[in-house]
């Protein structure tokens, strides 16, 4: 498919947040970035929002500390803060997580969170996410016809089943969590009541686990401790997280770290299907043992068509300017990942998928204080899945015409609702 390049600009400012605009809305965010850089729009749940798309207001944004992650700072009536955020966190009392702080509190949590969740637990836990995908691949190719749903049957559950391994979630109640989450996704863009359901019942859940787990924690950590065990034994000069806290600081990191990681593989896989070239050159580079590819072509898929396409809500704390345009305290700010990281004043040849690309400071995990906790352990899922995929099924490819693939609706994430593919069977005890 060839790379899909922004029209020349018109006069009228493009409709968002349609099905058409969902499929491709980068050359909307084009015509935004030309003329109205920083555009006040309203949002398909009725809230009126400021969109920030050049990369050189969005990098500055994403760091500007008067702009807060608190919804106390939304200039709105009270019901209408219901409609920002994620759906269900207010309901099930799990608003106390990382998303939703500002410093000092910000610090504190991040902090003890960071202590449980370091690159070193990540990378120990690499073993465990090759043997989920190859297990994964192993069911999907199985019935021996060749085709797949690759979001249903791999993108989705190699994610959900990873952080509930590494959360601590033990094997038998994993399906429960599977199940949550589809309806989180499933439902990400429409209705919020069956979204409020799933997160509540997690929410039930989770404070039942970290009790039992506080109850039985070893006085010393054991080797390969679990990050909720983890986060129960943090501490920051004697400060422990609260119940509460550690309930929603492990929700927040299984509804950040799975479906930005499904998006991730969804998409840069769909990329690859249709850039055969780009696709040939890294199995290529796969087949000789140089993984430099993989690990620039994972960045590139995340700036080209990232798993992230708004970051998460900020509210101005008092009058702010950000690319000229001035923002009136208690306004939310929406900083559009996906068009900063097509941003031609930064990105050369921004709408071309180069998986060599070398100068590519992205803006898919964030920027500043609140930059992606999970990036390591996504860039891991990442990699891992798509270097599997491509070496164990060489002959991937689509198995339905590009222009009948569906995306999700929503606001913040962009993913495919579907990924059917074909393949040739491997043959017995190919691996």
């Amino acid at each position: 498919m060839p790379d899909q390049s922004p029209p020349a600009p018109q006069g009228t400012a493009p409709d968002l947040f349609t099905w058409e605009f969902a499929a491709n809305p980068y050359p909307a965010y084009a015509w935004l970035r030309e003329h109205a850089p920083v555009h006040r729009t309203k949002l398909p749940s009725g809230v009126d929002a400021w969109l920030v798309t050049r990369y050189a207001d969005a990098r500055q944004t994403l760091a500007d500390t008067r702009l807060s992650k608190n919804p106390a700072h939304h200039d709105e009536p009270a019901h209408a803060k219901g409609r920002t955020g994620i759906p269900g966190e207010r309901q099930a009392d799990l608003m106390t997580h990382l998303l939703n702080i500002d410093p000092p509190d910000h610090t504190r949590l991040r902090r003890l969170v960071s202590k449980a969740f370091t690159p070193r637990r990540v990378a120990e836990f690499a073993p465990r996410v090759q043997e989920l995908t190859d297990d994964l691949i192993e069911q999907f190719t199985a019935s021996g016809s060749g085709t797949a749903d690759l979001i249903h049957d791999f993108a989705f559950p190699l994610p959900i089943y990873a952080i509930c391994d590494l959360l601590g979630v033990p094997r038998e109640d994993q399906d429960d969590f599977r199940d949550w989450a589809g309806m989180m996704i499933r439902h990400g863009g429409g209705p919020r009541g069956g979204v409020a359901r799933s997160v509540k019942k997690m929410r039930g859940y989770l404070a039942e686990l970290i009790h039992r787990k506080r109850e039985e924690l070893p006085a010393e950590p054991v080797p390969g401790e679990d990050l909720i065990s983890g986060l129960i034994r943090a501490s920051d000069h004697g400060a422990h997280l609260t119940e509460n806290e550690a309930a929603a600081m492990a929700f927040i990191l299984l509804f950040a770290g799975f479906e930005t990681t499904v998006n991730l593989i969804g998409n840069g896989t769909y990329a690859l299907l249709t850039h055969p070239e780009q696709r040939r050159r890294l199995q290529r580079a796969l087949a000789e043992g140089d993984r430099a590819l993989l690990e620039t072509g994972v960045e590139e898929l995340l700036r080209y068509d990232g798993p992230v396409e708004l970051a998460t809500w900020r509210f101005a704390t008092e009058p702010v300017v950000i690319g000229g345009q001035r923002i009136a305290a208690g306004d939310p700010v929406l900083v559009v990942l996906a068009a900063a990281d097509r941003d031609p004043e930064r990105f050369a040849d921004p709408d071309t998928l180069d998986l060599a690309r070398r100068d590519n400071q992205h803006l898919g995990y964030g920027h500043g204080i609140h930059y992606c906790l999970g990036a390591p352990l996504a860039r891991l899922e990442g990699q891992t899945a798509l270097a599997t995929l491509l070496t164990r099924l060489p002959d991937l490819r689509l198995a339905v015409d590009p222009a009948e693939l569906r995306w999700r609706g929503g606001l913040i994430m962009r993913g495919l609702r579907t990924l059917p593919v074909e393949f040739s069977p491997p043959r017995s005890g190919q691996t």
